[in-house]
């Protein structure tokens, strides 16, 4: 048994992985009664919650909205209340919301009344203290400069005898401001609450960095993130709590809803306590509210340690959530497939099953004059592998009325069949209420190799922002998954092994018309998501014929991509918020001049 010394602070921390849905005030509410009420049945200390945990994230233009701005301010009065009523008063609870700065901000040009990303603490039944972001983050998908303006305060509340500081999110990624300040301070914990969007690697990204700011911080650091889903947003969770020499004390799970519970060994407030303006012009804000340690005692929880994802299941669990939170935020519980019998709808199929239920998803398949006999039967076959309900519907009818009226030829004839699905699949979405989810991927999207109104149509693209390989190897790892669970590997072997065709001619393969995709795919990585030139990229080892052509094909598709429908975004740089690039526009990298 551990000896332990009379006066030495502890605290039990109770960091909270919620999701939140934007805008719905009273849900998030009682998500943070819930968590709150499970932590003091833990015996918490200091209870906390995400970034904008009361409102959603990321809440876009409702932040320019004021009455959405007061009744963000007005739900959480009637939290503190809550929580007080409820018997939880002198639990003091951390809780992300959208506030407003009461003056003027000249330096920013806004008046008084600017909203702000911003934090409270609980206590008492009232507001103890509150405080916005003080880093604003400007890029990606964040517009942060846009909607707010920056808090310039370090707030530090002292909670059974420790200084507990508070950063939100961007004050961790960025250098400088609170982290350092927490350490002028004084201060003996660093909480951030966070709503950080998932990418791909970003979960090692996101370890060595509050491992660094733990380490210039000075003292042990928490970082609480957000779960769920919003729009074509993904949260993994994944929150992290190390000492201040950067070592692990605790990870919670990727992906998943819960409670991370763990008592800390702290350094003990100063008596005579740092005051006034600090690193980056920041004033420390100060808040007793128990001066006190608690008496010595045995810890009992430790957090643990949650195992982390492999990158496969880390990007098709992300898909799953993605395309769970937004047809269950959006009130659709079911949804619509059209099987084609090729990889893109199998994965999509599979995705959909695996978030929804397999009884909530209806797979269509609409073949044509054109259809392989191995297509109809591999959407046949994944129907039976994964218990979808299925239908066929021949488009034949319909394409040939239309033709005998048109006389269409070549790609008007090969768009035709597609508009014709399209127009298929919402006639039965307005008949029966499924949501449509688009098969396209990255690759596709990316050359406009889609069909507008066509295979666009929908109201989700599940795997819009995964590249075909991708595609490919995502599909192959959940067939391994469901193999080495005893269970029956969803997707078709001949899908993953015929050559990919959109099969709208005569024997069409899309190596027709588009690169082999590992070589397509690395050139689009290279121009899509890291912005790099046609130089630079055939300086890499790529065909400068071929560099011209997939980058032409790329700026002339703008136009589809905007008409497109949202889908998770699993990337550092995925089409839509990501990038965003004017639809008329005469630079060119395959003809701009240089001088």
């Amino acid at each position: 048994m551990t000896i332990r010394l009379g006066g030495v602070p502890q605290l039990r921390l109770a960091l909270n992985q919620v999701d939140s849905t934007v805008g719905d005030l009273a849900g998030n509410a009682e998500t943070i009664v819930h968590w709150t009420r499970h932590a003091a049945e833990q015996g918490a200390h200091l209870v906390v919650f995400p970034e904008m945990a009361l409102t959603g994230y990321p809440v876009e233009d409702l932040a320019l909205r004021s009455s959405f701005v007061e009744a963000s301010r007005a739900r959480l009065r009637a939290l503190a209340a809550r929580l007080a009523a409820e018997g939880f008063g002198d639990l003091p609870v951390v809780v992300g919301y959208l506030d407003r700065c009461e003056r003027a901000q000249p330096r920013y040009g806004q008046p008084a009344g600017a909203p702000q990303n911003a934090a409270a603490v609980l206590h008492g039944g009232g507001v103890a203290l509150t405080f916005a972001k003080h880093h604003l983050p400007n890029y990606g998908v964040f517009d942060e400069f846009r909607y707010f303006v920056p808090g310039d305060t370090l707030p530090v509340v002292r909670v059974r005898g420790v200084d507990v500081a508070l950063a939100i999110c961007e004050d961790l990624w960025q250098d400088g401001g609170r982290v350092p300040a927490a350490r002028s301070a004084g201060a003996g914990l660093l909480v951030s609450i966070n709503a950080s969007p998932y990418e791909r690697n970003k979960d090692d990204t996101r370890l060595e960095l509050v491992r660094k700011r733990a380490q210039e911080a000075g003292c042990t650091t928490a970082y609480l993130a957000m779960i769920g889903g919003q729009d074509e947003l993904v949260f993994d969770g994944d929150s992290i709590v190390v000492d201040a020499a950067g070592e692990v004390v605790a990870r919670a799970p990727q992906f998943a809803e819960g409670s991370v519970v763990l008592d800390l060994d702290l350094p003990a407030a100063a008596a005579e306590p740092v005051t006034g303006v600090v690193d980056d012009g920041l004033r420390v804000e100060r808040v007793v509210l128990s001066g006190e340690p608690l008496p010595a005692y045995e810890p009992e929880l430790t957090g643990g340690y949650a195992d982390r994802l492999d990158d496969d299941e880390e990007v098709y669990t992300a898909l799953v959530v993605g395309l769970r939170a937004y047809a269950a935020k959006n009130g659709f519980r079911s949804a619509l497939v059209g099987l084609s019998g090729g990889i893109d709808s199998a994965l999509v199929a599979a995705i959909a099953c695996d978030a929804l239920g397999a009884r909530n998803v209806y797979g269509v398949s609409m073949p044509s004059r054109y259809s392989s006999e191995h297509s109809r039967s591999d959407a046949a076959d994944l129907a039976r592998r994964t218990g979808l309900n299925f239908r066929t519907v021949p488009i034949e009818p319909m394409f040939a009325a239309y033709m005998g009226s048109l006389g269409l030829t070549g790609l008007a004839e090969e768009n035709l069949q597609s508009r014709l699905r399209g127009t298929l699949l919402m006639a039965l979405s307005n008949q029966e209420g499924h949501i449509v989810l688009a098969p396209g991927n990255k690759s596709e999207l990316a050359v406009g190799y889609s069909t507008l109104y066509g295979d666009s149509v929908g109201a989700y693209g599940p795997i819009k922002d995964v590249y075909k390989t991708a595609v490919f190897r995502l599909a192959r790892w959940r067939n391994r998954a469901a193999e080495e669970r005893g269970r029956t590997p969803p997707i078709p072997e001949s899908s993953l092994s015929k050559p990919p065709s959109a099969e709208l001619r005569p024997g069409q393969v899309d190596t027709d018309s588009l690169p082999d995709y590992d070589v397509l795919d690395r050139i689009l990585e290279l121009y899509v998501d890291r912005d790099q030139g046609k130089d630079a990229i055939v300086a890499a080892g790529f065909d400068e014929e071929l560099v011209a052509r997939t980058l032409r094909m790329v700026d002339t598709a703008e136009y589809k991509r905007r008409q497109y429908p949202p889908g998770t975004k699993i990337s550092a740089k995925g089409f839509g918020k990501d990038r965003r690039l004017p639809l008329t526009n005469r630079w060119h990298e395959t003809t701009a001049t240089r001088g």
